[in-house]
């Protein structure tokens, strides 16, 4: 039996192959970050190497909660 994904939609995203807007929604998957188009299955995914250097310098974080 599949786990079913909690996908979030992102408001006012477009998608970058389609270009059609409210499309994109976002999901976790083996702790690694992913979006998707549904209209046309476009798909990226982030690593936690990016997640990192995304982070800005002045932001003070306490701990990353990573539910298994």
């Amino acid at each position: 039996m599949q786990k079913k994904l909690k996908r979030r939609f992102v408001a006012g995203a477009t998608c970058p192959k389609c270009q059609k807007l409210d499309t994109i929604s976002l999901y976790f998957e083996n702790n690694v970050e992913k979006l998707e188009c549904v209209a046309c299955g476009y798909q990226e995914s982030q690593t936690e190497a990016q997640v990192s250097a995304a982070t800005r310098e002045n932001e003070n974080v306490i701990g990353i909660f990573k539910p298994h």
